[in-house]
Formats: C-alpha cells, sequence, structure tokens
C-alpha cells in the first residue's frame, strides 16, 4: 500500500509537462558560462516569447545586457519586469540607476521617491540618497534660470534649460509655461512641441496636447515628427483637431496644405479654398498648393486668375505638376527633366546609429537599404535578423538569420546559426518535448521511472493541442490495487490533450487517454485535468552567478483512475546558488505538503529536509542531478512518520 502512496504521490509531481522555457533557457545560461553574450541574449528572447511575463528571465537578460555594454536595453528589461512585479524593489532599484545613466532623469527621480518613501530595508536609504543627488541639483539649476530669466535673459536656451529641468522635477505647470515660450522663441525648432504635447499630456490637456504633436508632426524635423506620431492616437485627426493645431502653429504649411486636402476629400471646397490662398499667399514655392487652387479657381469659372497660377506652376521645376496643368489646359505635354541622383547615405552607419537611439523602425529601413546596395554584405543580414527579431516579426528574422548563417566569416555564420536554431524552434508550428526522470528511493528501495514525450501544436490561440505518451515504472514491478480502481503504475499512457499558455506562472490543462499496463496487459481509461503553478526567484539553477534563490512548484490534478480524485501537491525550496562552469550546485530545504479531495490517508502528508542539486560537468546542459534527504508524517490517522533518501536524474529537451 505505502508503493502505491509513493507512486501517486510522484505521479502527480511529475505528471506535467517541463518548463516551455526549459531548453531556450538551459542554451541561454550555458552561451553565459560559455560568455557567448549574443547566443544567451537570443535564448532568453526565445524565452520570453513563451512567457513573457517571467520576471525572473527578463533580469537575467537585462544583467547580460549589461554585460555587452547595452545599458539602455537593459534599462527596458528592468523596466518591464518592475511593471509586471512592483513590490520587487530591488529590480525598481537597478532600473532607476540605470534610466539615471540613459539620462532618463525624470523616471530615476520618481522611483528614488518611491522607494525612499515606502521605508523598505536596506533600499530605503539608498533611495533617499540617490533622490537628493538628483534632486537638489535640479531644483538649484531651476531657481537659477528663473533668476536668469528674471534680469533679462528672455531667450530661447533660459526658458528651455529651465522648462527641461521642471519637467524632471515633475514642476509640470512650469515646464509647461517656459517650453510653449521657448518655442515661440524659436519656431523651427518642433521637437519642443514634441515637449511641450508630452507635458500637456501628463497635465490631462488632451486637446492642447493632440494640437502641439499634431503641430510638431507635420513639416520641419522628421524625427521630431515620429516623436510626436509615437505620443498621438493611432487614428487620423479631424478636421477640429487640424484647426487648434493651427492656431497653435499658423505657419506650418504642411499642416495646412493637408488640411486644405482633406476638406476636398471631404467635399467641402469652399473651407478648402481659404487654405490653399493662405499657402500661395505666404509659401511662394509651393507649386502643388497654386496647382489646386488653379484648379478651384477654373472650375467656378475664374479663368484669369487660375491663369496666373498656372502660368507660376508652368515655369516651375515640377514637371509633373506643370503637365497636370497642361492637360487641363490642353496644351501639349513636356518629358519630364531627369532629376539628378540623391547623395548617397552611410546606410550602416545610419542604422547604427538609430540602434544605439533605440529606433529600430529606422535601424530596419536603413539596414535595407544597406542590403540593396550590398546584397553579400553577411554582416547586415545578421543585423536585419536581430532587428525583426527585437521587432517581434521572427517569420523574417528567420529567414535573415538563415541567409546570415552562409557567412564565411564564422563568428557571423556562428551567430547566425544559432539564432535560427532558436527561433525555429519557438515558432515551428509542432514542437517535441522529452522528459525523463528515473528515481531512487531508500523507503521503497526500489528505482521508479517517470517520463513523457510529447508533441504539441502551436495556434494563435491561447490554448496548445497535443498528443503525449507517457511511462510510469518501476524496476521491483510493484502492483497495487486502491479500492475500487485497479491500478498498475507500470504502464505506457497515450493520451490526446490540450493545455493553455502560461499566464502569470500558472497553466492549465486536460487530457484523455489509455493506461496500458505492460505486465498483466489490461486497458483502463486515463483522464486527467489540472492545474499547475511554478515560479522561481534569485540565482536559479542555470543563472550566471551565485547567490540565492525560492522557488515554488504547485500542482491541482484530477485523475480519474484514482477513484475520481483531486490532488494538490505543493512545494516549496529555498537555498543558494553556488558555483559555474564546469560545476554548479544548489544547496536547499524542501517544505512540501500533499493532500486530496476524498482525505484518504495515503494522499495526505507533509515532508521538509535538505536537498542538493548538481549541473555542468559530463551531464547535458538541459540535465542535472537531485539528492534530497526527507522527514514526512502522514496527515491522517496516526500521522506515521517516514524517512526518506531520493536521488534522481533530471533530462529534458525540445525539438
Amino acid at each position: 500500500m505505502r508503493g502505491v502512496v509513493f507512486l501517486v504521490a510522484c505521479g502527480v509531481v511529475f505528471a506535467q509537462a517541463p518548463d516551455p522555457d526549459y531548453e531556450p533557457l538551459s542554451g541561454a545560461y550555458e552561451a553565459l558560462r560559455a560568455h557567448n553574450y549574443d547566443a544567451a541574449i537570443a535564448g532568453f528572447l526565445t524565452a520570453l516569447q513563451a512567457d513573457p511575463r517571467r520576471v525572473s528571465i527578463r533580469k537575467d537578460l537585462a544583467y547580460t545586457y549589461l554585460k555587452t555594454g547595452e545599458n539602455e536595453l537593459a534599462r527596458d528589461q528592468f523596466q518591464e519586469a518592475m511593471n509586471i512585479d512592483p513590490a520587487d524593489t530591488q529590480v525598481a532599484m537597478e532600473y532607476a540607476f540605470l534610466a539615471y545613466e540613459t539620462k532618463q532623469r525624470q523616471q530615476a527621480r520618481r522611483i528614488f521617491d518611491r522607494v525612499r518613501k515606502s521605508g523598505q530595508a536596506p533600499f530605503a536609504a539608498t533611495a533617499e540618497q540617490a533622490f537628493r543627488n538628483i534632486d537638489a541639483p535640479l531644483g538649484a539649476g531651476i531657481e537659477r534660470w528663473e533668476k536668469a530669466i528674471a534680469m533679462g535673459s528672455d531667450n530661447f536656451s533660459a526658458h528651455f534649460e529651465l522648462a527641461t529641468l521642471a519637467e524632471e522635477r515633475d514642476e509640470l505647470e512650469l515646464a509647461a509655461e517656459h517650453y510653449e515660450k521657448a518655442w515661440r522663441l524659436q519656431k523651427d525648432r518642433r521637437s519642443v512641441l514634441v515637449d511641450l504635447g508630452r507635458v500637456w499630456k501628463a497635465l490631462n490637456r488632451p486637446e492642447d496636447a493632440q494640437a502641439a504633436l499634431l503641430a510638431a508632426s507635420r513639416g520641419g524635423e522628421p524625427r521630431a515628427a515620429e516623436m510626436a506620431r509615437e505620443l498621438m492616437p493611432s487614428r487620423y485627426p479631424y478636421v477640429s483637431e487640424f484647426r487648434r493645431a493651427l492656431d497653435l502653429d499658423p505657419d506650418n504649411a504642411a499642416l495646412r496644405r493637408e488640411l486644405g486636402f482633406l476638406l476636398l476629400e471631404m467635399g467641402r471646397e469652399e473651407e478648402a479654398e481659404p487654405e490653399f490662398q493662405v499657402l500661395v499667399r505666404t509659401v511662394p514655392g509651393d507649386l502643388l498648393s497654386a496647382t489646386q487652387l488653379g484648379f478651384l479657381l477654373n472650375a467656378r469659372g475664374e479663368t484669369g486668375a487660375a491663369q496666373l497660377l498656372f502660368d507660376r506652376v508652368m515655369a516651375g521645376k515640377d514637371e509633373d505638376l506643370a503637365n497636370r496643368v497642361r492637360a487641363v489646359l490642353r496644351i501639349p505635354q513636356v518629358v519630364a527633366r531627369e532629376d539628378p541622383k540623391p547623395a548617397a547615405i552611410d546606410a550602416k552607419q545610419m542604422a547604427a546609429r538609430s540602434v544605439n537611439a533605440g529606433f529600430m523602425k529606422d535601424a530596419l529601413k536603413y539596414f535595407l537599404v544597406a542590403h540593396e546596395s550590398d546584397p553579400a554584405d553577411f554582416e547586415v543580414m545578421l543585423r536585419l535578423g536581430w532587428t525583426y527579431n527585437i521587432l517581434h516579426q521572427d517569420s523574417l528574422a528567420i529567414r535573415w538569420f538563415d541567409r546570415a548563417r552562409k557567412s564565411s566569416d564564422p563568428k557571423i555564420a556562428a551567430e547566425a546559426a544559432t539564432a535560427f536554431r532558436s527561433l525555429r524552434a519557438s515558432n515551428a508550428p509542432l514542437s517535441a518535448t522529452v522528459w525523463l526522470f528515473p528515481l531512487f528511493s531508500s523507503r521503497w528501495s526500489d528505482v521508479f521511472g517517470y517520463g513523457q514525450a510529447k508533441t504539441e501544436l502551436r495556434t494563435r490561440l491561447p490554448i496548445r493541442p497535443y498528443v503525449s505518451l507517457r511511462f510510469i515504472g518501476d524496476t521491483r514491478r510493484t502492483i497495487g490495487v486502491v479500492t475500487p480502481v485497479y491500478l498498475s503504475e507500470s504502464s505506457f499512457i497515450p493520451a490526446v490533450g490540450v493545455r493553455t499558455l502560461p499566464w502569470h506562472h500558472a497553466t492549465a490543462w486536460a487530457e484523455a487517454g489509455l493506461a496500458m499496463g505492460y505486465l498483466r496487459g489490461h486497458v483502463l481509461s486515463d483522464y486527467r485535468a489540472g492545474i499547475s503553478f511554478s515560479r522561481g526567484v534569485g540565482r536559479l539553477l542555470g543563472a550566471e552567478s551565485a547567490g540565492w534563490f525560492a522557488e515554488t512548484n504547485s500542482d491541482a490534478v484530477f485523475i480519474s483512475r484514482f477513484g475520481n480524485d483531486s490532488i494538490v501537491y505543493a512545494q516549496v525550496r529555498a537555498g543558494y546558488t553556488a558555483g559555474r562552469k564546469p560545476l554548479q550546485a544548489q544547496l536547499y530545504w524542501n517544505t512540501g505538503v500533499t493532500f486530496d479531495q476524498k482525505r484518504q490517508s495515503w494522499a495526505n502528508f507533509w515532508e521538509v529536509g535538505p536537498g542538493l542539486r548538481l549541473a555542468g560537468g559530463p551531464l547535458p546542459k538541459s540535465a542535472y542531478f537531485t539528492f534530497n534527504a526527507l522527514r514526512g508524517a502522514y496527515l491522517m490517522g496516526a500521522g506515521a512518520m517516514f524517512n526518506d533518501l531520493r536521488v534522481g536524474l533530471w533530462y529534458a529537451f525540445t525539438r
């Protein structure tokens, strides 16, 4: 009977499939130990695709980015981790320090302010000092610029510097006032309109913010226009928003021209005409507006006024517009002159600058231009792969990595091949997972074997169907009876099932199969369903550096073969991860409890004790030994005590 107890408990513990992130994470940590940081980053990114809310992966990815000097990318990962788990103060502090280093002092100041007010030791004191180091110079700078302006330094630089310091210190009303004054003194600096729109948005002035951003997004600096569009709603602006933006920026020719053509598309010619008249009067070189105004005048019979505009267009350098006018006037067309080729741009250099600045969409454009200029440049192909990967377009990333791995440069080929394999595995329609766990128990003087081979279909839905083959057996060929269900753990269990994608570290699953005993030849129905939860914090096995860790694994499982019983198993491990390649060890303390719905004596017990895991050395990268010395007691009846030494080998892989 006790053999059945142990088999049932272990069957519950190991009934679930391994962590879907295990394979890419194992590869990532193996790459870290080899100081192959690019491959490690690729592995972490692949793991995040399966479980984007897993904080531990984001933290390790961030630390890896730091090793490569990518402080901004590391900052962004710490920020994501902080957003997922706001209670993780260490992550918040890491983000705050990196935000300060990467010129995001406002965000850094806010986080330090929050942590210092929390009073949480040991972070509060550090946050207090960091906050003062940021806040004091900001306050002094604001006071200095206010005095300078009061004494007559009423120029762009003074107002802009004051506004910048005020925004960083969250004095938003003051920032908005001086951003607006700075822009009115130097209207060609449309990036200041982006700053003004951002502050107005933070002040809950959405109409004013939309006006400033819309004005900045039309005409002027391309970078400012792109920044403004990122802050604007995805919908197209309304006519009223165009008019409000023109009230703020009446000299914006591109904005006024777009409004004119929008009104034409809406059939509101009478409202569109005054806009084109302003453009013709204030921007003599705007031949497009002159052409459109000429068409409007000519359509209503004002041919003389229209002809003056048409003559201006036909005398200009835009042959396409001139020929459109000639077509209306029914005069012969003129062959367009060939425009000189634009000056060549070093696309690779521009792409690198865009990557460093975090503007990945710009980087993609420049890398594509560079590839067109030199189709045999494998470095560009590799960078295109990483760029598409960062932009979450993995189908395209795989194609570029596939091309780049054919490079004659071994470094480029190796990096591309690693990324290609990782992405192809994570994006293939079918994935196969195998795990094995042979285990010796001193309590039963027996070796038990558990394993599963599973093929899963990836879909765009939040569920994944699969087919599975489980094995549960032991060397002594133990057979037990649990009334009223006949139970043979010496079974192969083929099944079909479905599982959900991980959500907040939890996965739900259900399957239907047949338990086929290889000793007695019986076949029994086997229905299972449950919820599995797992989470780890700190330096887990495979982490690059040593440190403390804690992890929990909990399963609630319904199994029809156990009398339609539901069993809950929960275990917590906490300890220290030590060592680096070629051998890593974890020393920890086990605490576990098992109980069931029917309150059967064999299914209700607790156990505690020390444990050891060993990884690396001659073992495959996704394998480790486990040694656990446990003391336990049953919760029902007399509460009999037991001791057990368990030695096992875990191995899993995904293809």
